[in-house]
C-alpha cells in the first residue's frame, strides 16, 4: 500500500536519529513496492534546510520517494481542516503543512507514515496512521 511520508520521518533517517531513525527507515523502505510518496510540501519543508536543490533531489532518491503533486480534493480538505483549526481558536492565519499533507492522504485514502499524530488524529481522524 502507498503511504505519504511526514518530513519528520524523513529527516529521522538522514540525521540518523538515535531513538527514531531505524523505525523509520525500516517503515519507508517497507513502503517501496507500493510507493513511500511525498508533496511539494514535504519537498518544500525538506528544502528548508539546505541550499543546494540536489542536495534534496538525493534525498528522495536514496530513499526511493516518489514525488507526487496535491490533487484539488486535497486542497479542499486542508482548506476544511483550517476552518475547523480555526473555529477551535488556532491563532494561525494560513494552513498549517500538516493540514496539505493530511489533505492529500484524506483525498486518496492513502496512510500517513508520521511521528506527530496529534493534529492529523485531530483534523483528519478517518486517515491511518502509521507511527511508531
Amino acid at each position: 500500500m502507498a503511504a505519504l511520508v511526514d518530513t519528520n520521518v524523513i529527516i529521522d533517517v538522514i540525521t540518523d536519529d538515535p531513538q527514531w531513525g531505524s523505525w523509520a527507515d525500516h517503515v519507508i523502505r517497507m513502503h517501496h513496492p507500493d510507493g513511500a510518496w511525498i508533496n511539494p510540501v514535504v519537498y518544500a519543508e525538506l528544502s528548508a534546510g539546505t541550499d543546494d536543490m540536489e542536495e534534496v533531489d538525493d534525498i528522495i532518491a536514496q530513499l526511493r520517494l516518489s514525488y507526487h503533486e496535491l490533487p484539488k480534493s486535497a486542497l479542499f480538505h486542508a482548506g476544511q481542516a483550517f476552518r475547523t483549526y480555526r473555529s477551535k481558536n488556532g491563532t494561525k492565519t494560513s494552513p498549517l503543512a500538516d493540514f496539505f499533507i493530511g489533505g492529500h492522504a484524506k483525498a486518496l485514502d492513502m496512510p500517513i507514515i508520521t511521528r506527530d499524530e496529534k493534529r492529523y488524529r485531530t483534523y483528519f481522524p478517518s486517515v491511518e496512521l502509521i507511527t511508531p
